[in-house]
């Protein structure tokens, strides 16, 4: 990885102390949304909603009606709607879906700038910066960390890379869409590991969360009565981030009292109990595997974090 592309700290906490402009300077820039599923009428909806002219688009015929109604212009193409505007934001399903709906649009693309919320991954989107630099695009890879309904309040959190000139000219118009834009680096596929190891935490904790529930629901015990002490065990978390984060950065692993082989021994405690009930196991199976590596490497009374070095070499 590039040297730039390694001070992503110092970058993100440079990009979010930007002074925003006055809501009349940043309402200036015209936006084209293309893409009109849930969150791309959600992103052009946030723009409507803070006063920037917005022209959408999208391939399927039949969607934005609520948005014209709003004050949209709905383009008749797609080359219409990035010509309408200085600034184009893309969300649709991959970024193949990207090339094939922006590649006949080279020459109307050419100088303008290209924001691309689109969820994929690092490669694809390198991919995606090398192509919008032939055709000497302004490009932004970017990530939408939160749904729907949180697009444009405070709370919204977009993770963004490539063009740091790009970002630091657009992100006052990218404000509307919520208040947490963090540059993570130059690097275009940056964006996409941050939202890929987001997600990776996320979808395993969800997961998790249902065959918690299953468990005890199995015995029937409601779920909604687990609720309350699984919340108490999510706000242990944010200081187990912390520390895990810090020893897999330096390769230490100090167990204390909570060491591997114990923990070890309480999640085979969970896949017995759960194979009893004949739920599905396969989660749980695949975590008590990648433990057992991890003792077997030697790390029986290191902390959990030490599991790392199973899954780098599985």
């Amino acid at each position: 990885m590039p040297t730039e592309n390694t001070t992503t700290a110092t970058s993100a906490s440079t990009s979010t102390s930007t002074p925003t402009p006055t809501p009349a300077a940043a309402a200036a820039v015209a936006v084209s949304v293309i893409g009109l599923g849930a969150m791309g009428r959600a992103l052009a909806g946030a723009f409507l909603a803070a006063g920037h002219p917005t022209t959408v688009w999208n391939r399927t015929p039949g969607k934005g009606d609520d948005l014209v109604a709003r004050g949209a212009v709905h383009a008749a193409t797609a080359e219409e709607g990035v010509r309408a505007s200085e600034l184009t934001v893309i969300c649709v399903v991959d970024h193949a879906a990207v090339r094939a709906v922006l590649t006949p649009l080279a020459d109307a693309l050419r100088g303008r700038a290209l924001v691309n919320l689109t969820s994929d991954t690092p490669e694809r989107a390198r991919e995606t910066a090398a192509w919008a630099a032939e055709r000497s695009l302004t490009y932004l890879d970017g990530s939408v960390m939160v749904p729907t309904p949180l697009i444009g309040t405070p709370e919204a959190l977009f993770f963004h890379s490539g063009s740091q000139e790009g970002f630091e000219r657009y992100e006052p118009t990218l404000k509307a869409l919520g208040g947490r834009h963090v540059f993570v680096g130059t690097d275009p596929g940056l964006a996409a590991v941050y939202d890929l190891s987001v997600l990776d935490f996320f979808y395993g904790s969800i997961a998790g969360l249902v065959h918690g529930y299953a468990l005890a629901t199995a015995e029937g015990v409601k779920a909604a009565d687990i609720a309350p002490y699984l919340r108490d065990l999510v706000q242990i978390l944010p200081p187990i981030a912390d520390s895990t984060a810090a020893g897999i950065d330096a390769g230490s692993y100090p167990g204390g009292e909570a060491n591997l082989a114990m923990m070890a021994a309480g999640v085979d405690h969970v896949l017995r109990a759960a194979r009893r009930r004949g739920l599905d196991v396969s989660q749980l199976e695949a975590v008590k595997a990648m433990a057992d590596r991890a003792v077997a490497k030697g790390h029986g009374a290191d902390a959990w974090a030490s599991t790392v070095e199973a899954v780098r070499g599985a």
